[in-house]
């Protein structure tokens, strides 16, 4: 007499159990994922700032502004963990004669709504559009997730000059690496294909990758860089920093001044 005939039913129910939780892990990660890339923050106050207030659906975007006159202006987008306001000092320092707007996303610094990469991209060309009102010359810094705004601000606008920050080539490659057993591409909403725009920037670019970044691979900022015409774009590596402590070398300031 065998013993085995119950064994085929037995594999059935745990080939079942396995796909259920997969399946489970999916949804979890398909309704989550938004928590896993924006890490909304309170906004600091900086003295002596402005705050420029944009409609946004129905809500309201604030940028922090250090204003002057001139044809000169800096859009600033920082990382998706960062209170861009901290940043005002430093950039008044390096750009003493730009006014400066620093975008806080949907969801942070007091901004309304919740962020997502096509509520980041309408804000951006709407401060753009704002500021070129007052300002004929405007130089584009992204840092992190917002070099993919910055970079796909300057495929549509006449932007002066971009500085890319520790960017990346894809969003959407670097959560695959990182989820590797999921179908990411299925998945991911919020893709940020900085390679989809990079080829139509003309103006003068500057790529600034950290020596240790634990973050970003280099081979996606990288990656990125060759995305560029000949000769538009400019690779620089801060040596000794990281994804987060980049901006606390020296060479920092005078690169992003200096935009070579």
């Amino acid at each position: 007499m065998s013993n085995f005939g119950p064994m085929p039913r037995t594999i059935v129910t745990l080939v079942a159990i396995v796909a259920l939780v997969y399946l489970g892990l999916c949804g979890a990660l398909f309704l989550f994922q938004r928590s896993l890339i924006y890490f909304p923050q309170p906004r600091s106050l900086a003295g002596g700032a402005a705050t420029l207030t944009l409609p946004a659906d129905g809500g309201q975007v604030l940028v922090t502004v250090r204003q002057r006159r001139g044809p000169d202006a800096l859009l600033y987008f920082g990382g998706n963990a960062e209170d861009v306001s901290g940043s005002l000092p430093d950039l008044s320092t390096a750009f003493p004669d730009h006014a400066i707007y620093l975008l806080h996303y949907r969801g942070y610094g007091g901004s309304s709504g919740k962020p997502s990469e096509a509520a980041l991209f309408a804000d951006a060309l709407a401060l753009f559009d704002k500021v070129r009102a007052e300002h004929r010359n405007i130089v584009v810094v992204g840092r992190s997730l917002g070099s993919g705004v910055a970079v796909y601000l300057a495929s549509l606008r006449p932007v002066a000059r971009l500085v890319l920050v520790t960017p990346y080539d894809s969003l959407l490659e670097l959560a695959a690496t990182q989820f590797p057993y999921f179908p990411v591409r299925w998945l991911l909403l919020d893709k940020f294909e900085s390679w989809r725009y990079a080829q139509h920037i003309a103006v003068p670019t500057l790529v600034v990758a950290a020596e240790h970044d634990e973050v970003i691979p280099r081979a996606s900022t990288e990656a990125l860089y060759k995305r560029f015409r000949a000769g538009v774009a400019f690779f620089k590596v801060v040596s000794g920093t990281g994804h987060n402590s980049i901006s606390d070398s020296p060479d920092y300031l005078p690169l992003l001044k200096g935009a070579r």
